[in-house]
């Protein structure tokens, strides 16, 4: 299974960070990328702590005949379409799309898989755990449960009311 995060904490043209996010997975929809189930919108405060809007996020599970460098390529192209520009770590954005885990592949060359911090980011952590309650970790393999509980301190993190993604595939929304 393929997994990738999707965030936003910026309007992207007239967009909320929230229709941003569905804007790209509808996007992703368009090269060759499968939407299988996505999770629902979270509102989390920004890691590390700052002074910048709260994100929306979300997980993906995904289906691609696209290999891993390839679907990262595709996400880093509709990162750039929707006014994202890398200038220094993290800083406020109007879209985030990571590649979380691909088909539980283990490498430390880019794209580097699992993605280095998933399993410390309760933003990544609990909207995953909404479309795969069985995952478990590639390198460690401990469970999402485990990894939940352990997270660090202070990460803010809360359910959004709005809690469907877009499936242009069946012309309707996801139930998330």
């Amino acid at each position: 299974m393929i997994f990738i995060g999707i965030g936003s904490n910026l309007v992207s043209g007239a967009s909320t960070p929230a229709e941003t996010c569905r804007q790209a997975l509808q996007r992703l929809q368009q090269m060759d990328v499968r939407l299988v189930a996505c999770s629902r919108f979270y509102e989390s405060a920004p890691v590390p702590l700052s002074d910048q809007p709260w994100y929306v996020n979300a997980v993906a599970r995904i289906e691609t005949a696209l290999d891993a460098p390839a679907l990262l390529a595709a996400m880093h192209q509709v990162e750039a379409e929707n006014g994202r520009v890398r200038r220094v770590v993290n800083e406020a954005r109007t879209l985030d799309m990571d590649l979380i885990d691909y088909d539980g592949m283990c490498q430390a060359c880019a794209p580097v898989l699992p993605h280095p911090r998933a399993d410390k980011r309760a933003f990544v952590l609990l909207p995953l755990r909404d479309v795969a309650p069985g995952w478990r970790h590639p390198i460690s393999g401990i469970g999402i449960d485990e990894l939940i509980a352990a997270l660090p301190a202070g990460q803010l993190i809360r359910p959004l009311a709005e809690t469907e993604c877009a499936d242009p595939s069946r012309g309707a929304a996801l139930s998330c």
